[in-house]
């Protein structure tokens, strides 16, 4: 098959996020399949964007076949990152004829985060006679509506609204990564038969080639083990959605615990003040690392934590790769989240508490704590066998591609 994925955000392990376009086309290539994504130059979560003055440019790597569209620059979510997606869709649908004598693809995904480029999937498809795919990776416009506080009347909502509800009127089949989303899709259109769903995903090779943890941090973790029986971590975006006050301040009522937060982001200075406030001399923030050395990282520690600050939207599932990291560490974990899954339960890998409680996180280490040696390797052998079984991207790449030959 000639799988055409559009995807405005699609990046690299050299470029950075987002991973899962790149990973899914590697695993269909090796399947047989030509892969080409449509991308734009300038996305905000990309570690490196390319450079190009030509409209359209085409880029060969690791076999994917990259189209580059030229897109502005913006920074933050204001009217000039609108722009930069509106030029991105515009451009896109006038290349259209070009797409489909050039690439005569097979199948079509809009898989974008918003969306607008629905419009250009459909447009492909339906002049190259291919399915068309939408995949969704956050219920857009909802997403902005809730977490955003935007009206449902604001133009660019009813712009999004109408996205949409064209592709779940007008796809071959729904993939979602969330997995309690079908109610929803159906009551905005959707044919129940045509739901399915993928989750997000890891690579397990990179887990087997992982990368030593840099000399630095290496001597800072052992450095804290020294003085402490227990080490409980957090590793990723140091955000104010990720709940890590409560984190922090969990660290007040276990003196003898060491609470560790790997990483930045925003909010770093404010939990650096929490602590200096607060007077903890158990809590440290180590610098951000490579991908590679999540490994090594993570196996540093004895209990690791992840939290999400309480909301709504939450209740159509959670997906994220920072779970799926913790799970193949073979750690024992501490989930501080409300949704409609609960991914620590269902893999019997840790313990569940409401977020944002600090008591309920330092009860969670101490019954921990109390576990035999044998109970916490089983529980962490759990979590590791429930990634490989449910979140392999070679295993998500062939779902997906029994999906398409289906259609």
């Amino acid at each position: 098959m000639n799988i055409f994925l559009i995807n405005h955000y699609a990046g690299s392990p050299e470029m950075g996020m987002e991973y899962r376009p790149y990973y899914m086309a590697r695993e269909w290539i090796k399947q047989g399949h030509s892969v080409t994504i449509l991308v734009a130059t300038y996305s905000h979560i990309r570690q490196a964007n390319p450079k190009q003055t030509e409209e359209i440019k085409e880029e060969i790597i690791d076999g994917i076949r990259y189209l580059w569209v030229n897109t502005p620059f913006y920074q933050g979510n204001g009217v000039a990152r609108t722009k930069n997606m509106f030029a991105f869709i515009q451009k896109s649908l006038y290349k259209a004829s070009y797409f489909v004598k050039t690439y005569k693809p097979d199948v079509v995904i809009a898989s974008s985060t918003y969306p607008s480029d629905n419009y250009v999937a459909r447009k492909i498809a339906k002049l190259s006679g291919a399915k068309y795919i939408y995949e969704v990776h956050d219920l857009w416009p909802l997403s902005p509506m809730e977490l955003g506080g935007m009206s449902k009347y604001h133009p660019f909502i009813v712009t999004m609204q109408h996205g949409e509800s064209f592709a779940y009127r007008k796809a071959d089949t729904v993939i979602s990564m969330l997995p309690k989303t079908k109610e929803y899709m159906v009551s905005k259109g959707l044919n129940p038969k045509k739901w399915h769903y993928i989750p997000n995903g890891f690579v397990r090779k990179e887990w087997e080639n992982q990368k030593p943890l840099n000399e630095t941090t290496k001597i800072k973790i052992e450095d804290i083990r020294k003085q402490f029986d227990t080490i409980v971590a957090y590793a990723g975006t140091l955000g104010l959605a990720n709940a890590l006050n409560s984190f922090v301040l969990a660290g007040k009522t276990l003196k003898n615990t060491a609470f560790v937060l790997v990483g930045k982001g925003p909010e770093k200075e404010n939990l650096q003040n929490l602590i200096t406030v607060n007077k903890l001399k158990n809590i440290f923030i180590l610098d951000n690392i490579g991908k590679q050395e999540i490994p090594d990282l993570l196996n540093k520690f004895d209990i690791l934590y992840i939290g999400l600050q309480y909301q709504p939207l939450f209740r159509f599932g959670i997906s994220p790769n920072k779970m799926i990291d913790y799970m193949m560490s073979g750690k024992p974990i501490i989930q501080a989240i409300k949704a409609g899954n609960n991914m620590v339960e269902e893999a019997g890998c840790g313990i569940a508490i409401e977020p944002e409680n600090s008591q309920a996180i330092a009860n969670a280490i101490e019954e921990l704590k109390k576990l035999s040696p044998e109970k916490i390797k089983e529980m962490g052998e759990n979590g590791k066998q429930f990634a490989l079984k449910n979140h392999d991207y070679k295993i998500l790449a062939k779902r997906f591609e029994e999906i398409m030959l289906n259609l």
